[in-house]
């Protein structure tokens, strides 16, 4: 069949498994740091960037809807949303979206921080080559990664429990521009494709 066909790289091209929501990584040397994964996760992580449109066309008459020259991209609107199966005291303050931690106890505040805006990164498995080989010829895991800046948790802080099941913590993350750079929108991709050894 002439288009039954799929692209021959389509193994090397590939996003695979539920990947990890870490507070910090480094694209330049990818490494996972224990430290850094903010909690376990179940169900999988939804990432969108979801642009806005002007349409300065739409009220000029016999001007046909959608005009390429008359459309504007007017925002961006960047979410991360899953669930957490964990949760630790940092993590409950960073849900909370607003609130000091205390050794173990967490207060909420009415007022938002300058601090409360942390980055976000969703890193997962990409490609046929994703595991790090050792030696100067070895191979290089390939990932996508995300880079959310100055996130807030815009879902609040959630827990459902169940009869013989582990807590749930449902969160919304929402990225967020800066009066210091107000033309850079809060979010980036990153893909790398692995590289097999070199012989």
């Amino acid at each position: 069949m002439k288009y039954t066909k799929i692209p021959e790289n389509t193994f090397q091209t590939l996003q695979m498994n539920a990947g990890v929501l870490l507070s910090t990584f480094d694209p330049t040397s990818p490494a996972v740091v224990d430290a850094n994964i903010l909690a376990a996760t179940s169900g999988g992580i939804n990432f969108t960037a979801t642009p806005s449109f002007i349409d300065f066309g739409e009220d000029i008459d016999n001007c046909p809807k959608n005009t390429k020259e008359l459309k504007k991209l007017d925002d961006w609107e960047v979410k991360c949303t899953g669930t957490f199966v964990a949760i630790s005291a940092s993590l409950a303050a960073r849900l909370a979206a607003a609130a000091d931690v205390a050794s173990t106890k967490i207060t909420p505040r009415r007022d938002l921080a300058a601090a409360d805006f942390k980055d976000l990164w969703l890193v997962g498995d990409y490609s046929n080559v994703n595991e790090d080989g050792t030696g100067q010829s070895a191979q290089k895991a390939g990932f996508v990664a995300i880079h959310m800046m100055n996130t807030l948790s815009t879902g609040g802080f959630q827990l459902q429990t169940g009869d013989k099941a582990k807590g749930q913590f449902a969160f919304e993350f929402t990225s967020h521009f800066s009066m210091d750079a107000q033309d850079t929108v809060p979010f980036e991709i990153y893909v790398s494709v692995g590289t097999p050894a070199s012989t």
